[in-house]
C-alpha cells in the first residue's frame, strides 16, 4: 500500500504540473488567427465590391480601411489585405486575444480536469476495490504457515477476490480438519500401541514363567514338559497375534483422501494438464506433446482426477530422462485410457508391480526426494473413483495408464 501511495503522490504531482504547463504556454501565446475579425473584412469586401462605400459603424474589431498607396504597408495595428474590384485594400483590426485566449484556456483545462478527474477515480477503485481486500489478506498465508487455522476469512462481494478469498477459507477449512483427523489418528494409534503393548504382557509374563521353571528343572516329567512347550507355543502365536495387528494398524490407510464421484468432460482434464505443463515442460526443454482424442464424458470425481495424471507426471519428469513426455488416449471395454509416457526408464522389471505400494520406493529413486506416496496416492482415487491404474514398460519408455469409466 505504500508503493501505493507513492505513485499516487507522483502522479498528483505530474497531473498539477501538467495544468501549470499548460495554462502558462497559453497565457504566452498569440491567439490571433481563425478570429471573429476576419468576418467583419468579408463583410465589408463584399459591400465594396457592390459599389458601396466601407461601413465601419457596425464593426467591433475592424478600425479603418486604407486603399493602396504610400506607407501602405505600415500600420501600428495587425492587418488584413484584400483586393478589391483590382485595387487592393488595407484593413487594420483589433485581435480578441483576451477572448480567444479564455476560451483556449477553458477547453485545455476542462479536458486536462475531466482526465485528471477519471484517473483519480480509477485509482480510488484501485485502492478500494483490489489494493485493501488484497491487503486485508495478506496476513492469511502467515498465519496458515504457523498453524493458525481456527479463525475464518472473511468472505467479500469482491468481483476480483471473492473467489480467491472463498478458496483461501475452504484451504483454511481443510487444512483444520485434517489436522484433526491426524490428531484423532495419532490418538487412536496410540491408544491401540497402549492396548496392545498391555495384552501382549500377559502371555509374555507366561512365557518367563514357563521358561525358569524349566531352566531350574521343575518338570521332570516327559508328559508335562511337552505340556509346557505347547503353551510357550500357543502364548507365543498369542504374541505374533498382537504383533500382526501393530504392523496392520501401522500400514492401513492413514489417508483421508475425499472424493466425490461426477461426470465431467474429457476435454477439461486434458486442457487443465496441458495448459500447466506445456509451459513447465518447455523451460526445461522437455518435448511434451498430448495426443488428439475424441472428446466424451467420463466419470469420476474432476480435480482428483487431474491430481492422478499431475502425479503421474510429476514422476515422469522427476524419474525420465528429460527428453520426451507423452499423453496418449484409447478406449477399451467401455473405458477410456490416458496413458502418460516417457522416454529413458531407469525402472527395473522386477520393481515394477511394486510401484504403486505405499512408501515403497525403487533402485532409481538415487538421490531424488520423494515419500514412496505418490502412485500409492494415485491408485488410491482411482479406485475410489471406480477406475484402475496400472504401469508397463514398453520399448525402455515406462507407461502410467489411469482408466476412467465412461458416462
Amino acid at each position: 500500500m505504500k508503493a501505493f501511495n507513492k505513485i499516487s503522490a507522483i502522479l498528483t504531482v505530474l497531473i498539477i504540473a501538467v495544468f501549470a504547463a499548460a495554462n502558462i504556454i497559453l497565457l504566452n501565446e498569440d491567439v490571433t488567427s481563425g478570429k471573429p475579425h476576419k468576418v467583419e473584412v468579408s463583410r465589408i469586401v463584399r459591400e465594396m465590391e457592390n459599389g458601396a462605400a466601407p461601413d465601419l459603424s457596425g464593426c467591433k474589431y475592424v478600425t479603418s480601411v486604407t486603399e493602396y498607396g504610400e506607407n501602405f504597408y505600415i500600420s501600428e495595428s495587425d492587418y488584413i489585405i484584400r483586393e478589391v474590384n483590382g485595387r487592393l485594400y488595407r484593413f487594420d483590426y483589433e485581435p480578441d486575444v483576451n477572448t480567444e485566449k479564455t476560451r483556449s484556456i477553458l477547453t485545455i483545462n476542462t479536458s486536462l480536469g475531466a482526465m485528471s478527474f477519471l484517473i483519480i477515480l480509477v485509482m480510488i477503485y484501485i485502492r478500494l476495490k483490489i489494493l485493501r481486500p488484497f491487503e486485508k489478506l495478506s496476513d492469511v498465508p502467515y498465519e496458515l504457515s504457523k498453524g493458525n487455522l481456527t479463525a475464518p476469512v472473511k468472505e467479500t462481494k469482491s468481483r476480483f477476490f471473492g473467489r480467491f478469498i472463498w478458496g483461501v477459507d475452504m484451504l483454511r477449512e481443510n487444512m483444520e480438519q485434517q489436522k484433526e483427523r491426524e490428531l484423532n489418528l495419532q490418538k487412536d494409534k496410540k491408544m491401540l500401541l497402549l492396548s496392545l503393548s498391555h495384552d501382549i504382557k500377559t502371555p509374555l509374563s507366561a512365557i518367563k514363567l514357563y521358561s525358569k521353571a524349566l531352566s531350574k528343572g521343575l518338570y521332570s516329567d516327559k508328559q508335562k514338559q511337552l505340556e509346557i512347550a505347547e503353551n510357550i507355543n500357543t502364548k507365543a502365536d498369542e504374541i505374533e497375534g498382537y504383533v500382526s495387528q501393530i504392523i496392520t494398524a501401522s500400514r492401513e490407510d492413514f489417508l483421508s483422501l475425499d472424493v466425490k464421484n461426477d461426470e465431467f468432460y474429457l476435454s477439461e482434464l486434458v486442457d487443465k494438464i496441458s495448459l500447466y505443463y506445456t509451459e513447465k515442460l518447455s523451460l526445461i526443454k522437455t518435448d511434451f506433446s498430448v495426443e488428439s482424442y475424441t472428446n466424451c464424458i467420463i466419470c469420476g470425481d474432476p480435480d482428483r482426477s487431474i491430481e492422478v495424471i499431475q502425479n503421474v507426471v510429476e514422476n515422469a519428469i522427476k524419474y525420465g530422462d528429460g527428453k520426451s513426455i507423452e499423453i496418449s488416449f484409447s478406449e477399451e471395454d467401455g473405458c477410456i485410457l490416458v496413458t502418460v509416457s516417457n522416454s529413458g526408464c531407469t525402472l527395473s522389471e522386477n520393481d515394477l508391480p511394486h510401484i504403486f505400494e505405499s512408501f515403497w520406493r525403487g533402485e532409481n529413486a538415487g538421490n531424488e526426494k520423494g515419500s514412496g506416496l505418490g502412485l500409492y496416492i494415485c491408485r488410491q482415487l482411482m479406485h475410489k473413483m471406480n477406475g484402475e491404474i496400472f504401469a508397463e514398460i514398453v520399448n525402455g519408455n515406462i507407461c502410467v495408464t489411469a482408466v476412467f469409466g465412461k458416462a
